[in-house]
């Protein structure tokens, strides 16, 4: 039985019955209060009936309580967690950094999560974890922003004695599309923004859509990850917003000058300092019983470090001092107009992410957003650094000013598609890359995406909606291919007829019409010859060109595969790909780095199983009558099972169709499905 008592002034302010959810036709809430607060009481009562059960494992890893729960599988998460000392940064910084509105939201939330708590204790999973409250909840959004700054690839990489960091295509990738058109380019004179993200389909990155309304300025739909007060990406009555993953340097790793006799201490200039030894805690099951195991880490003035065979190393990356990042979302949230919203954006909380974005005043605007350090010249920033001189030990990050952006392309568009921020609209638009110092690490390069998408805006000097939705549902790779991490191309001069026991497949894949559609047999061939290419991958040195040779035995691969699990080559990419939700498979469209990405996983039978790619679809048009707002999930807005919204948006999402979304109340109550109050 849960026992605890949430003791807050707050708490007993709030009271259920003056906040309203209404659930439509697909189960998407519609959270009504007159406070910010109560909305987000309610968000948090909402997304629990949907989705207790990740919110809860997201608040765990990010409170060190995963391995309490799920013993050797959480220890990862709760050592990542512990290394950060969020903990103690939280503890320090949060009455002076979070302003007292937001901390409202925040107890707000943590009251409907705890309430919920209390009325279903048979769904907690680890009650250590409750009572939440903001500081708890704030842990969890530092866990997720660190690893988004590659900071748990970088521990990866010191625990396994490696000093650089190389993408592996055979690991899911994150990437998002966004692009926008003002009324120069469209035939309506509205502004168009895509909202397009590719994150994994379950899980504590997998998106939850809501519509929040307050008497406060709130009136907001979009989506958000589990445990969050806020919306991360979506439309209010005034403007819109996506992000997209952006990878500029943001993290870097320092090799520590040990004294020769003097245990812990390292050499900065000509000073000597001692490393702060820690132990992180975590527990797992043996024969069913916990034990409790720790790792020791270290505490640098460069940063929390790690020992290993070569030495010791200090990470340093900005995230690990801001915990503003939820609060400058929620000031997202709420902006009207493109000041309001740049203003947010100065905050300068989010450690990252590309931002597309557009408003009812026909202005666009794309920023590759970060935090980046203002390092010192004469330094290898992408490879490990000395961390012996206080010339590497930056203090301060460039200002939102200073990051490449573009506002009001002269050409009516921006897009990105996780590439080079110096390819953000037409040329002469562009941000210029020599403008930016090398030591800021932005993307250089095109991919599939991104040169797919141009050469589609480019062939409409003006477009209308239904133009835009064939841009968004595209299905097809650029010819030649432009994967930003290897190169295979050399698959269109193999000479088919010297192989003829796969010749039929190197033709069909040379043939191909490069469309990822279900009903494609040469989609089918080339998915599993992607997902067969990164047995090899690791033999390549850079810049990662397949010879043919490799290539061939990759297709030959794909043969063997085929009759072992499927007896004949003749496959179409929806017998062999899958989008998979309580046990039924759904043969589905999309490969990697298509316009409509699709990341697959092995899954049973020889088959394959998306778990990552098209996730949170929006499509938002600012016309003069205000926003007009097109969503659709993967599966449906709730994990439950025995939900009617499990899976209520699949035949959709198939189909490459939307719903009708609104934010105007009236319409909303119109058409509801349910209203009632949370408890």
């Amino acid at each position: 039985m849960l026992l605890f008592f949430y003791s807050s002034t707050l708490l007993a302010q709030i009271n259920p019955n003056d906040i309203t959810i209404v659930r439509d036709g697909y189960g998407v809430p519609h959270i009504y209060a007159a406070t910010d607060v109560e909305v987000a009481y309610g968000l948090a009562w909402a997304h629990a009936e949907d989705d207790f059960n990740t919110i809860q494992l997201a608040y765990l890893a990010g409170n060190a309580l995963l391995s309490s729960y799920n013993g050797k599988a959480g220890a990862p998460a709760d050592f990542v967690s512990q290394f950060i000392q969020s903990k103690e940064l939280i503890e320090a910084n949060y009455s002076s950094t979070i302003s007292a509105p937001f901390k409202k939201v925040l107890e707000g939330y943590a009251a409907g999560l705890n309430a919920y708590a209390k009325a279903y204790p048979e769904e907690v999973l680890e009650e250590t974890l409750f009572p939440v409250n903001p500081k708890k909840m704030l842990r969890y959004a530092q866990l997720q922003l660190f690893i988004s700054s590659n900071g748990d690839r970088w521990i990866n990489a010191i625990l396994g004695n490696r000093v650089r960091l190389e993408l592996d295509p055979r690991t899911p990738t994150k990437g998002s599309n966004t692009f926008a058109f003002n009324s120069k380019r469209t035939t309506d004179g509205a502004t168009y923004l895509a909202i397009n993200t590719h994150q994994p389909l379950n899980g504590p990155v997998s998106w939850y859509e809501v519509h929040l309304h307050s008497e406060e300025g709130t009136n907001i739909l979009g989506a958000l990850f589990p445990g969050s007060p806020v919306v991360f990406i979506g439309a209010n009555e005034n403007l819109a917003w996506s992000h997209t993953v952006n990878n500029p340097d943001k993290t870097d790793v320092f090799a520590l000058e040990m004294h020769p006799k003097n245990k812990l201490q390292y050499r900065v200039d000509s000073t000597y300092y001692t490393l702060e030894k820690h132990k992180a805690k975590m527990r797992i099951k043996l024969l069913g019983i916990p034990i409790g195991i720790s790792k020791t880490f270290y505490k640098s003035i460069y940063g929390p470090a790690l020992k290993n065979k070569h030495g010791y190393y200090a990470i340093r990356t900005p995230i690990l001092n801001e915990i503003g990042a939820l609060e400058q979302w929620w000031h997202m949230n709420k902006a009207n107009n493109f000041s309001a919203f740049y203003k947010a954006l100065k905050r300068k909380s989010l450690p990252g992410y590309n931002i597309g974005y557009a408003d009812k005043n026909d202005t666009i605007f794309y920023i590759s957003n970060g935090l980046i350090p203002k390092r010192a010249y004469g330094y290898k920033w992408e490879d490990v650094v000395p961390g012996n001189t206080s010339k590497t030990l930056w203090k301060n990050t460039y200002p939102i000013e200073e990051l490449p952006q573009v506002i009001q392309p002269k050409s009516g568009f921006v897009y990105n598609a996780n590439h080079a921020p110096f390819f953000s609209s037409a040329a002469t638009d562009n941000p210029q890359q020599d403008d930016f110092n090398p030591n800021m690490g932005f993307e250089t390069f095109h991919n599939n995406r991104s040169t797919r998408l141009k050469n589609l805006i480019d062939q409409y000097p003006k477009l209308d909606f239904e133009d835009f939705k064939t841009i968004k549902y595209d299905k097809q790779y650029p010819q030649p291919f432009q994967f930003n991490f290897m190169n295979i191309n050399g698959l269109y001069r193999i000479d088919a007829a010297r192989y003829p026991d796969i010749q039929h497949l190197i033709e069909r894949l040379q043939n191909w019409d490069k469309k990822a559609t279900a009903n494609s047999l040469g989609a089918a061939t080339f998915a599993l010859f992607y997902a067969k290419l990164g047995k090899y991958f690791p033999q390549l040195p850079p810049p990662k060109i397949f010879p043919n040779h490799l290539l061939v035995q990759a297709i030959r691969d794909v043969k063997d595969h085929m009759f072992k699990h499927f007896k004949t080559t003749e496959l179409q990419l929806g017998e062999v790909q899958k989008l998979v939700r309580g046990g039924k498979e759904y043969p589905i469209f999309g490969l990697p780095d298509v316009i409509t990405a699709m990341h697959a996983v092995p899954y049973k039978d020889g088959k394959r199983e998306v778990v990552s790619g098209e996730s949170y679809i929006s499509l938002v048009r600012f016309t003069a009558d205000g926003p007009e707002i097109e969503s659709v999930m993967a599966y449906g807005n709730s994990d439950k099972p025995n939900s009617s919204h499990f899976d209520d948006q699949i035949a959709l999402y198939q189909q490459g169709k939307t719903k009708k979304m609104s934010l105007d109340k009236a319409a909303v109550m119109a058409t509801a499905k349910k209203v009632y109050h949370p408890k």
